[in-house]
This record gives C-alpha cells, structure tokens and sequence, in this order.
C-alpha cells in the first residue's frame, strides 16, 4: 500500500516554512497597488504562466484519477469472470501511461517553472542593481551594505517563488483538494468524514511547534548575521591589522565560538523540532488511513461499498491532508511572496536625485572652463534618500540639515589651478562634489565648459572631469582591469604611458605578472603611495579637461608624497585642477586660492597675498609651519633628513623633475 505521506511531503515542507515566517509576514504593512505590480511585472511571462498552470492542473488531475483507477482494479479482481483478467490488464495499462504523462508533466512543470522563476530573477536583479547605483552618494554612506545586498538576493528569490512553488501550489492544492474531497464524499461520505475527524489533531499542535521554530530560527539568522559581520569586519585587510595591532586573538575566538556553539545548539533543536512535526504527520495520516480501512472494511464486508472502493478512499486519503495543511496556511505563502516583492518594490522607488533631462546636451570638449553662481547647497535628510529598513532603524530622520554652502561665487579659467582651503567642515568637499554632479545645488548654478551640470548629459561629464580622493579606490581585479575602468579599450601601450605618466610604470614592469597582477581588496597589495599613483595612472588613461584633486596626498608620508606629486605635476599639465588641501606648502602656487569657511568663501587671492592680509589663511598657514618663508620641508620622523615637498604645480615638459624618493 502507499505511502501515507505521498503527495503531502512537500505540502508539509511549505506548510512548516510557512509558520516559521508568520510573524515576519504579519509584522509587515504592504502598500497599495503591490499586487497591480506584480502583474504588470509578469506581463511578459504570461504565456509561459499559462502553460504551466496547465500542467498543474492536469498533473492535480491525475493524481485523483490513479486512485480512482486502482479502486476499479481491486473491483474487477473482486468480480472475476471470464473479462476480469483483460479488464484488469486494460486499467493497469491506463494507470502506467497516466505515470509516464505525470512524469512528463512534471518535467514540463520543472522547465516552466525554471524559465519563469530565472527570468524574474534577472529582471529584478538588473534593475535593482541598475536603479541603485544612480542613487546618490549619501544613500550609500546611510545604507548597511549587507542589508542592501539581501534585496538583491533573499527579497530577490522570495519574489521568485510567488510565480514558482508559491503559484502553482495554491492551484494545485485547490485543484487537488477539490477533485479529492468530490470523489471521496461520491464514493462514500461517512468514511470520507470520519477521516477528516483527525485533521485537527495535527494541525493544532503542529501550529505550536511552528511558532517555537519561528522564534529558535529568528535567533539562528541573528546569530548568522552577527557572525557574519564579524568574519568581514576581522577578515577585512583593515580589520585583519586592528586585530593583529590591538585585539586579543583568542577572546575574539572564544566571542565566535559562543555564538556558533548556540547555533549548533539550535540546529539541533530545529532539526529534532522539524523530525516531530513529520512524525506527527504521518502518524496522524497512518491513524486516519487506518480508520478508512476499518469502517470501510466493515462497510465493504456488510455490501454498502466495494472493496475498490475502500481502496480508492485509503488511497485518495493520502492526497486530501497535504492539501488541506498547505491550504490552511495560504495566507501567509501569499503574503510571503507579496512582502518580498513590496520590499523589492521599496527600493525601486526610491527617486534618484541625480537624473539627466530628456533634453541634456554634451559639454563642450577640452573646455575646462568651471563656474560658480551663488551656490547654495545642503544635504537631503535622511527621509529623501533612504529607507529605514536599510538603516535598520524605527524610523528615518526628517530633520532639514542646515546649509553647507551659502551663496558661493568664483570661477576658474581653462588651464588654471585654484585651490580650496579652510578649516575642516568649511564646504570644500562638497563644493567638488557639485562640480562632477556627485550632488545637486540646492540653489544657484554651477557651470562647465559653460554649460549647467543639470542640463548636460551625464557621459558627457563624467568624460570631462577626472577625480583624485584621498583614499583612491581600488577593485579586487588586475592593474589593467582597473585602469580600463577609465577607459575600456585602453591599448597595453596606451596604459603603459599612463602609468609612465604617473611614475609607477618601473614598479608595475617589476611585478612577475606585469599588468595582470591582481591588486587585492581596495588595493592593499601596494602602498598607499604606490596606489595613488595607479589611481592618478587611471585618471591620465581618462584624460579628462578637469582634475579635482581632494587630499590626494593626505595620508601619505612625506617620501610618497613626493612621489605622487610628482606623478600629479604631469596630470594636471594643460588641464584645469581644483585643489583641496590641507597641507599648504602644496598650493603655494596656485593661481587662486579660495579660503572657505562656515560656507562661504571667506578670503580669495595668491599666496604671498593671502599671508600679506593676515587673515584666516595666514593662521592656518602660521599654525602649519613655523617659518612663513619658501619652501619649508616636511621631516619624515623614520628617516635621518628632512625630504622637501614640492609645491603642487604642472611641470613643463622640458624641465627637469625634482630629484624625489620612488615609494
């Protein structure tokens, strides 16, 4: 006799993820028009879903009609006469060829199912990793990455089983449950009732033993993440030092093993937890299948049934509870799905604050020109450019932050140098930022090549503008992969010139895998002057008509400083920099110096000017050196002289480098 569990295993599965996801599900309030969505979102896929709920309902049709035809075999081996054999012969003949269409239904099933669940995932994917990288910058400096990366993959897949397991066991199960209980109650209604009488007895407990899952597993993925973060923050190369330079090795791994101790400890309880509800099932379907057998056995021996139909019943009876306990949590399989598609939903609508106007127009070429005009600028609250759910807070912050920028004018000329200067939080970052359209004004305009930032086309002005940060980033790929990032059909020889440009070609040449050496997480492999210098090869490669130059030699000691200003003295050869730097003795030669300060630009002039004035640059400057003579030399405390730093200017292209320190 069959399996009492057959056809109910799976039913069983949903059912117990189901209860473990009930608080979750119910926790979460949906928006309007997410099922409108979802529809219009699987619009292109309708034919295949038609076909597969097909074969669904064919595949639910057979499973009804097998027993059916079994009942009919016991019938006509219980009758004899001189046809029972050939009649016999003829149904098992009908029951193998439904086997072989049910399997091929089911691999039919299994591909549509493919195609639709793979598809969606792509679809999903692509556009939410496509909407998020428009997002502007503070969206990403708010957001927890993990979090983020979970829309991508969990919320993801979550979606994909409302077209898969979540559809086409609904339909299933109500085509199933349907036919089963039509032929049951035809067959025999008192056997058919007395077998449901033990469905309770299941599903209460089952319940129970659902919600101590939901809370022992909500700790497990607790667990997991706080674990998790651990292994990136420790196993990170900046964390991997931290450790090394001020952590304790082994309190960190006793912390670990706490925690993985207790999951192991839920593990345990989870899978002995999961073993008792499968029991349970199937003792209860045993128990039921073994009233049907009495009663109808009694009923058959007294001539109300047939013994076929005893055996139809016994065999129905095992696709009648599957259904029924998969049924019982509909709601919230359901609502599962819908929530995974809200919270994927929930990130696509978040607006970018950077878009490009349908009627943009491309900067001029080569220009160089940048001007400002009364810019004014703060930054969006929390509320404009985030979500709670990926800040992992009650509620975002609605607060207006207070200006960074109030009513800030100059310009710089084609081939010019100006330079920024101020105390910390004066504006000078940002006020980069507006230029490269990182952010947006809040008011006023800022101009290059004579054209808005808000009206040119966004290529147009990524191609223009070149950027040098202090803490230049780095993908885990080979040198050449990261300078292509600039310019994906660079030549070998063309990258060989940047780098030559940037003064790291000798030590790329020296590498045993040349170009395709591997650079490490953020770079790590190199130093950070030897990684400047590949950011800056990476920014010749671009040649781009404006270089922003914000701290690039901040954090370096003064032997790779002048090494990168080196390197940085051929890039801005011919182009229009704008320099932010803390470190006067750099910009001592600039064209302009602009000095910010709360916001606005406080003082503007040449060096000699600024200290003549005696005002907020000459104490910034006095505060720096000593002596307010040229040029003064930094002292590296790890060597026995002092290296002189250059002032940050192009050199000409036939006069001589300074004589510096390769890093």
């Amino acid at each position: 006799m069959s399996n009492p569990m057959a056809g109910g295993g799976m039913a069983g599965w949903s059912m117990l993820r189901s209860m473990r996801s009930r608080d979750e599900v119910s926790a979460h309030r949906l928006k309007r028009g997410v099922a409108h969505r979802i529809v219009a979102f699987a619009r292109p896929y309708r034919r295949d879903i038609i076909v597969f709920l097909v074969t669904v309902v064919l595949a639910a049709t057979i499973g009804v009609a097998t027993p059916v035809l079994a009942g009919h075999v016991i019938d006509g081996i219980s009758r004899g006469g001189p046809d029972a054999g050939a009649l016999v012969v003829r149904l098992a003949l009908v029951i193998a060829a439904l086997a072989v269409v049910d399997a091929l239904l089911s691999l039919a099933q299994r591909w549509y199912s493919a195609r639709i669940g793979e598809g969606i995932i792509l679809d999903l994917r692509t556009r939410v990793y496509d909407h998020v990288q428009r997002m502007p910058l503070q969206f990403f400096t708010r957001t927890q990455t993990g979090a983020l990366v979970s829309r991508l993959n969990n919320d993801v897949l979550g979606a994909q089983r409302a077209f898969t397991s979540t559809l086409s066991g609904v339909v299933s199960n109500v085509i199933q449950l349907l036919l089963t209980a039509a032929v049951m109650f035809t067959l025999s209604w008192q056997i058919t009732a007395l077998s449901l009488v033990l469905l309770p007895v299941f599903i209460i407990p089952a319940r129970r033993v659902g919600k101590r899952l939901a809370e022992i597993t909500r700790e497990s993925y607790n667990l997991d993440a706080k674990m998790n973060a651990t292994m990136t923050e420790r196993f990170g190369v900046s964390g991997a030092l931290l450790v090394k330079l001020f952590g304790r090795p082994e309190v960190e791994a006793q912390r670990f093993a706490g925690r993985a101790e207790r999951v192991r400890d839920i593990g345990i309880q989870s899978a002995m937890y999961s073993r008792t509800f499968f029991v349970a099932m199937l003792l209860v379907a045993s128990l039921a299948q073994a009233l049907t057998y009495g009663l109808g056995g009694w009923l058959a021996v007294t001539g109300s049934v047939s013994a076929g139909t005893v055996v139809t019943l016994a065999l129905l009876l095992t696709r009648l509870y599957g259904p029924l306990t998969a049924l019982s949590n509909v709601r919230v399989d359901v609502m599962s799905a819908l929530v995974s598609f809200d919270r994927v939903f929930e990130v696509l609508d978040l607006k970018p604050t950077i878009e490009e106007e349908p009627d943009a127009v491309p900067v001029p070429r080569g220009n160089g020109r940048v001007e400002f005009r009364d810019v004014r600028f703060r930054y969006p609250s929390a509320a404009e450019v985030s979500l709670a759910s990926l800040e992992e807070v009650a509620a975002l912050d609605r607060t207006v932050n207070e200006p960074v920028l109030r009513g800030v004018s100059f310009s710089v000329e084609p081939g010019q140098m100006v330079a920024l200067v101020g105390p910390s939080g004066a504006g000078k970052s940002t006020l980069s930022m507006l230029i490269s359209r990182i952010y947006d004004v809040t008011d006023g305009q800022v101009l290059v090549g004579g054209v808005d930032v808000r009206d040119a086309t966004l290529d147009s002005l990524r191609d223009e503008i070149g950027v040098v940060t202090q803490d230049s980033h780095l993908f885990h790929e080979t040198i050449a992969e990261n300078l292509r990032y600039a310019k994906p059909d660079a030549t070998d020889d063309e990258i060989w010139a940047a780098l030559a440009g940037a003064q790291v070609a000798d030590l790329v040449r020296s590498l045993p895998d040349g170009l395709e050496t591997t650079v490490g997480e953020r770079g790590y492999r190199f130093s950070g002057g030897e990684k400047q210098r590949i950011a800056i090869a990476r920014l010749l490669l671009k040649a781009p008509s404006i270089v922003i130059l914000d701290e690039a030699t901040a954090h370096l000691d003064s032997e790779s400083e002048a090494a990168v200003q080196r390197a940085l003295s051929v890039a801005l050869t011919g182009r229009t920099a704008l320099v932010i730097a803390h470190r006067l003795s750099t910009v001592r030669d600039a064209d302009q110096i602009l000095v910010l300060d709360g916001g606005r630009i406080v003082e503007r002039g040449r060096h000699e000017e600024l200290v003549a004035v005696g005002g907020l640059y000459a104490e910034l400057y006095r505060t720096q050196f000593a002596v307010a003579d040229s040029p003064t030399p930094y002292v590296d405390a790890t060597g026995p002289e002092p290296v002189a730093v250059p002032p940050l200017r192009p050199y000409l292209a036939d006069e001589a480098l300074p004589p510096a320190a390769a890093n």
